[in-house]
Parts: structure tokens; C-alpha cells; sequence
């Protein structure tokens, strides 16, 4: 009974393993589904430059310098980590090193579902 016990902990600790979550840092779609109030966040605060097609080339991305950033861009995709999204979404362009013109949403940072939605609306621009 112990050889066979310890056999099944280990098969039931390999599978485990294989089915747990991948890093939130990742680039990966890690990030939940975009929820209906991300969705209605990214329509309010980000389509003005962004863009509803996630190309930056909303109403008010003519006017801006440096220009808002194409999420569409596979290679930026590629290289972006949720985590450094999050990051941008909550604190701002400025607090990262990135555009001052990224406004800070520190409404959202006790909002991290909400969040991870809008990394997951980023997320799908992706071609």
C-alpha cells in the first residue's frame, strides 16, 4: 500500500503542476476575460487615444507627442509584460518612465479584476 499510495501523489503532483497558472508577469494571455466594466472603462478613458481598433489613432492621438501606443503592434506584444501593463494602467506613463501623457487610474488600483480586464481588452488587439 505505500509504493502504490506514494505513486498516486506523485502522478496526482505532476499533473498538478502541469495545470497550474502561468507567471502573471508573462506575456501570455494570462489576464482574465474582459469584463463588462473594463470594457465600459477602456470605451471612457483609453478609445480617446488608443482608439476603438487599439491602433492609437483615437480622436485626440493627432494632438499628442510621443503618439499613443498601437496595441496591435505584434512584436510590442510580444515583448510587454502583464505586469508592467498593470503597472502603466494604475500609475501612469510617468511613473514608469513611459509618456506623461498616460493619465494615472489610481481608482483602479484597488480594482485588480477590473484591471486584469483591461490587460485582457490590450491583449486582444494582438494579430
Amino acid at each position: 500500500m505505500g509504493l502504490r499510495f506514494v505513486s498516486v501523489i506523485a502522478v496526482i503532483a505532476v499533473f498538478g503542476l502541469g495545470c497550474s497558472k502561468k507567471d502573471e508577469g508573462g506575456t501570455g494571455s494570462t489576464a482574465s476575460a474582459v469584463s463588462p466594466e473594463a470594457a465600459e472603462i477602456f470605451k471612457q478613458r483609453c478609445v480617446t487615444c488608443h482608439g476603438d481598433d487599439g491602433k492609437g489613432s483615437g480622436p485626440a492621438a493627432a494632438s499628442l507627442n510621443p503618439k499613443p501606443r498601437d496595441y496591435t503592434d505584434a512584436a510590442w506584444q510580444g515583448q510587454v509584460k502583464d505586469d508592467e501593463l498593470r503597472k502603466i494602467i494604475v500609475k501612469g506613463g510617468a511613473a514608469v518612465g513611459k509618456a506623461t501623457t498616460m493619465p494615472p487610474n489610481p481608482d483602479l488600483e484597488s480594482k485588480p479584476a477590473v484591471v486584469d480586464g483591461l490587460v485582457a481588452k490590450i491583449r486582444s488587439f494582438k494579430k
